[in-house]
């Protein structure tokens, strides 16, 4: 074992480097599911809860979702490169949504599909797979030699297909990510050495992405993006503090921690918000960070217990919080970038021609 090998972590040594377009891709996986869930229940509603079947069979929609799923791994499994990632993460996304949708009906003796803790169920394994996608990804920054396995995985689609202007630019931006790290000649002389090609397969993901980029890009430049960003965090909480109290009030029959977990969690949002605008005037990204964190409690602890309170009508709530989350994200990568980018021009300057 070499020096430098010792050092890249036990999933690097055993060849299992992360995707820097992982995050994105479990985005949208999860997305597409949560989705499907609320189309699924709405249509389900619309049309008085049909049944597909006859003569005492009914072919549930969970049977669909385990299709959907299985034909995502088939995908997966089947072509290199990443081209097919998106495609295999939206078809698993949809799968799994209708599979979740029906958890009431595994998880009660009757089967029965309108259990009412059935939103926090699905809510619960939505957070849960958040968590995990965010221990992957979120807790340890990519290393230079995860963006040059990206780079050269690009390279394996492009041998075979070519590449579009995009794709060529969007693989060296992840050669020069890796830096010096050895074998980054060989993977720019092979990236090089693709051809040019105008056709790729569609990537719905990233184009959703880049437009929620854009628009969020837009929105945070006005100056009045932290207060409005305060004014709905709290009042979120304090409408969900509100609706807790009000049931606990009127007797409804929820178990102490339900109003106990809706109570600090609002709470504790409230503190984060209140403190972070506070501090955004003298110190944005300090500020922004708070905002996030207020975000995120609520997200994964408050609306945890909102939807067991409420069920299906906490789906406002949960709106609301996503979109100051990626208004949120939209600032602290503008930020980052801003601090980053003066350090870029200096190293690439310094560099040798």
């Amino acid at each position: 074992m070499t020096p430098g090998s010792a050092q890249r972590g036990p999933l690097l040594r055993l060849g299992l480097p992360r995707d820097p377009a992982g995050p994105s891709q479990l985005a949208g996986f999860l997305v597409s599911a949560v989705v499907t869930v609320m189309l699924t229940r709405a249509f389900l509603a619309a049309t008085g809860y049909p049944q597909l079947g006859g003569g005492g069979l009914h072919v549930a929609h969970v049977l669909w979702g385990g299709l959907l799923m299985a034909l995502g791994f088939v995908v997966l499994l089947s072509f290199v490169g990443p081209a097919v990632r998106p495609l295999g993460a939206l078809l698993g996304g949809v799968g799994f949504g209708l599979f979740v949708d029906e958890i009431g009906k595994f998880v009660t003796s009757d089967n029965d599909y309108f259990y009412e803790p059935t939103a926090a169920l699905i809510y619960v394994v939505v957070v849960g797979l958040v968590l995990v996608a965010e221990a992957l990804h979120g807790r340890t920054p990519h290393r230079p030699v995860e963006y040059l396995a990206a780079a050269a995985d690009h390279a394996v689609s492009g041998l075979a297909g070519g590449f579009t202007p995009r794709t060529r630019a969007q693989a060296h931006r992840l050669l020069a990510r890796a830096g010096d790290e050895h074998g980054a000649p060989e993977v720019e002389a092979l990236l090089n050495a693709v051809d040019d090609d105008p056709s790729e397969l569609p990537n719905p993901i990233a184009a959703v992405s880049a437009w929620l980029v854009r628009a969020s890009a837009r929105t945070v430049s006005a100056r009045f993006v932290p207060q409005a960003t305060v004014a709905v965090l709290l009042l979120t909480a304090s409408g969900t503090l509100a609706r807790g109290l009000v049931a606990w009030g009127k007797g409804a029959d929820l178990g102490w921690w339900v109003i106990g977990g809706v109570v600090a969690g609002a709470s504790v949002t409230t503190v984060l918000a209140v403190r972070g605008l506070v501090l955004v005037r003298r110190d944005r990204h300090a500020g922004y960070v708070l905002f996030r964190r207020a975000v995120l409690v609520s997200l994964l602890v408050t609306q945890v217990f909102v939807f067991r309170l409420e069920q299906w009508a906490a789906v406002t709530g949960l709106l609301l919080d996503l979109l100051v989350l990626t208004l949120v994200a939209a600032e602290l990568d503008q930020l980052e970038q801003a601090d980053v980018g003066p350090v870029r021009a200096v190293r690439g300057a310094a560099r040798p021609v």
